[in-house]
C-alpha cells in the first residue's frame, strides 16, 4: 500500500503545471507510463521507445506514417513530393513551404540538409540508419545537396530497393531541426547537441515544456502545424513504473491513460465501465541474448539448449497473457518475408543432453542483465527457473533501463533480456541489426547492431543481407529473408520468444490515442477528449 500512495502521490505531485487534481483537466492528456530508458531527447541520438515518443510528437521527420493506416509505410511528412531517378541512386524531395519551427523560423531545405548531416556527423547509434546508403562523415555533405530553397536531392552509393530508402527516411534520425536554434546553442562544435538532450528545435504538433529523467515530461500544443493542430492543449507522461499503481490511478481518474498494464490490470480495467482497453498488434519483439565473448555461450550445443529452456507457451499464458504471440523469427508479423516458424519448446531432456555433449552435464554459472520493469522481470524468473531445471545456475542483475542498455551496448554482459522495435516499416530494419556485423572487433562499436552487442561474427550472413536489401523483385526478397531468418534461428544467439500485442488502458472519454502499428512511437497529437 505504501507504494502506490508514493507513486499516486509522484504523480500528482509532478503534474503542478495543471494544478493537483482528482480528474484530469479536459484540455490535457495525462498518462502514466515507464519511461526510465530515456537517456536523451535530441533526435539524432534517440533510440528507445519512449524517447521515440517523445520526438514522434515534437519533431516532423523528412518522410512520415499515417497514424489511421499505420501498416502502410511512408507518406508525405516535410517532404510533399520525390522522384527517384532510374538508376536508383538519385531522390529529389519537393519540401513543404510554410513550416513554421516552434522559434517561428521558417523551415527550408537548409534545415533538412543540416539535420541529416548533423545526424552523420555526430555518429550517435541511429546515424546506422543513414550510413547504410553512403553518408559517411567524409560523403555527407557532397550526398546530401540544397538544390532549391525548398529542394533537397539526395545521392546514395548503391541501389537499394527504392522502398526501403523511402522507409527509412521516416526514422526519428530524420527529424527536422531548426538550425537557427541549433547553431545558436552549440558548444565545441556539437551542433547544439548537449543543449538538444534536454531541449527541442522543432516543428511538430506540440513542443517540449520540460523532461526529468525518470520523472516525467510536459509537452505543450504548438498551433499551426502542417498536419493540424492537437485537440488537447497538454501533454503530461509520468514515469510510473508500478503496474498496479497505474492501474489505481487509471481508475481513480488521476491519469487517462495506462500504457504498461499486467494481465491483472487488464482484467481489473476491462471490469470498469469508465475505462477501455486497447489492442494493438506491435512490431516490438522479446528475446534474450547470449554474449559470445563468453566461451561457454559460444558453444552451438549450448546455444541450442538455452532454446530448449524456455517455457514459450506457459509464458504466453500466464506472464504476458494477452499481451503477445509466441514468436522465434527476428521479422515481426506483417512484415515483409515474416515467418510463423517455431521450432522450439521447453524440453529439459533434449537441453541436457545438449549441454552434455559440450561438455557441461551439471550446467554452469551464468548471469542476466535485467531490467527492473514488467514484464522483463517476472519473464527472467521464468527463465531462471526452467534453466535450473537443466543445471544452469543463472544470476539475475537488476537495473534501470539506462544501467541495463549501457552495459549491453558495452558487450560487457553475459546475457541480456529485453525488447527490440523496428526504426522503419521495412524488413531491413531487423535483418540489419540481428543478421548483419561486418566489423566484430570491440574497436567498431556498432552499437546499433544486436549482432555486434553479442560478439555474433557472421561474415556470410552480412552478405546475404546485403544482397537482400538490394533486390527490387519484393517475392524473390521475402524468399531470402526467409532463409536468412531460418539459418538465424538454427544457429544465432538470440532466443525470440514473442511478439507484443500491446494493451493500453484508456477512460472512455479519450478518443483517437494510438498506440503506434507495427513500427510508430505513440501518438499523442491525435487525442481527443469528449
Amino acid at each position: 500500500m505504501m507504494k502506490v500512495s508514493a507513486a499516486l502521490a509522484t504523480v500528482l505531485l509532478a503534474s503542478t503545471a495543471v494544478g493537483a487534481f482528482a480528474a484530469t483537466p479536459k484540455d490535457a492528456l495525462v498518462v502514466a507510463a515507464t519511461i526510465d530508458d530515456i537517456t536523451s531527447l535530441d533526435p539524432a541520438e534517440i533510440f528507445e521507445f519512449s524517447g521515440g515518443d517523445v520526438a514522434n510528437n515534437v519533431y516532423d521527420t523528412l518522410l512520415s506514417i499515417d497514424p489511421n493506416a499505420l501498416d502502410k509505410g511512408y507518406v508525405p511528412g516535410v517532404a510533399e513530393s520525390w522522384s527517384v531517378s532510374a538508376d536508383g541512386l538519385t531522390y529529389v524531395f519537393k519540401i513543404r513551404q510554410n513550416i513554421k519551427f516552434h522559434s517561428g523560423n521558417p523551415l527550408t531545405a537548409d534545415d533538412v540538409v543540416f539535420s541529416l548531416a548533423r545526424a552523420v556527423k555526430l555518429n550517435k547509434t541511429p546515424a546506422f540508419i543513414l550510413n547504410q546508403f553512403g553518408l559517411t562523415k567524409e560523403a555527407v555533405d557532397q550526398r546530401v545537396r540544397k538544390t532549391g530553397p525548398f529542394e533537397v536531392t539526395l545521392t546514395i552509393d548503391k541501389p537499394f530497393a527504392p522502398s526501403m530508402v523511402l522507409n527509412c527516411m521516416t526514422a526519428t534520425v530524420t527529424s527536422v531541426v531548426d538550425m537557427k536554434v541549433a547553431m545558436a546553442n552549440q558548444k565545441d562544435g556539437d551542433f547544439g547537441y548537449e543543449w538538444l538532450k534536454t531541449h527541442s528545435a522543432a516543428s511538430g504538433p506540440y513542443k517540449l515544456v520540460n523532461w526529468k529523467a525518470a520523472d516525467g515530461y510536459t509537452l505543450e500544443r504548438a498551433d499551426g502545424s502542417w498536419q493540424g493542430n492537437a485537440s488537447l492543449r497538454r501533454v503530461i507522461v509520468r514515469h510510473v513504473a508500478e503496474t498496479a499503481s497505474q492501474r489505481l490511478l487509471l481508475i481513480k481518474g488521476d491519469v487517462d491513460v495506462a500504457r504498461d498494464l499486467s494481465p491483472d490490470d487488464v482484467a481489473a480495467v476491462a471490469k470498469d465501465a469508465n475505462l477501455k482497453i486497447q489492442d494493438d498488434l506491435k512490431g516490438r519483439i522479446t528475446y534474450f541474448s547470449l554474449n559470445m565473448k563468453n566461451p561457454i555461450l559460444a558453444k552451438p550445443e549450448v546455444i541450442e539448449a538455452m532454446k530448449h529452456l524456455v517455457d514459450y507457451d506457459g509464458i504466453r499464458s500466464t506472464i504476458v497473457r494477452g499481451r503477445a504471440v509466441v514468436h522465434q523469427s527476428f521479422l515481426p508479423r506483417t512484415f515483409l518475408g515474416a515467418i510463423d516458424d517455431a521450432p522450439y519448446r521447453l524440453d529439459v531432456d533434449k537441453a541436457k543432453a545438449l549441454l552434455a555433449k559440450a561438455g557441461y552435464p551439471n550446467g554452469f554459472n551464468v548471469t542476466m542483465d535485467v531490467r527492473s520493469a514488467f514484464p522483463t522481470t517476472d519473464l527472467s524468473q521464468s527463465i531462471q527457473s526452467t534453466f535450473a531445471k537443466a543445471g544452469i545456475k543463472m544470476e539475475i542483475i537488476p537495473g534501470d533501463g539506462r544501467q541495463t542498455l549501457t552495459k549491453y551496448r558495452a558487450r560487457t554482459h553475459d546475457m541480456y533480456i529485453g525488447s527490440w522495435g523496428p526504426d522503419y516499416p521495412d524488413p531491413h530494419t531487423n535483418a540489419d541489426t540481428f543478421a548483419r556485423n561486418p566489423n566484430n572487433t570491440d574497436d567498431a562499436k556498432l552499437t546499433g547492431l544486436l549482432a555486434w552487442r553479442n560478439a555474433y561474427g557472421i561474415p556470410e550472413m552480412t552478405l546475404r543481407t546485403d544482397a537482400a536489401v538490394q533486390e527490387k523483385d519484393s517475392k524473390k526478397r521475402a524468399e531470402m529473408y526467409g532463409d536468412i531468418q531460418r539459418d538465424h534461428q538454427r544457429a544465432s544467439p538470440f532466443v525470440i520468444m514473442y511478439q507484443q500485442l500491446l494493451q493500453t488502458g484508456v477512460r472512455k472519454n479519450v478518443t483517437g490515442f494510438h498506440t503506434g502499428g507495427p513500427v510508430s512511437s505513440a501518438y499523442y497529437w491525435t487525442a481527443k477528449k469528449s
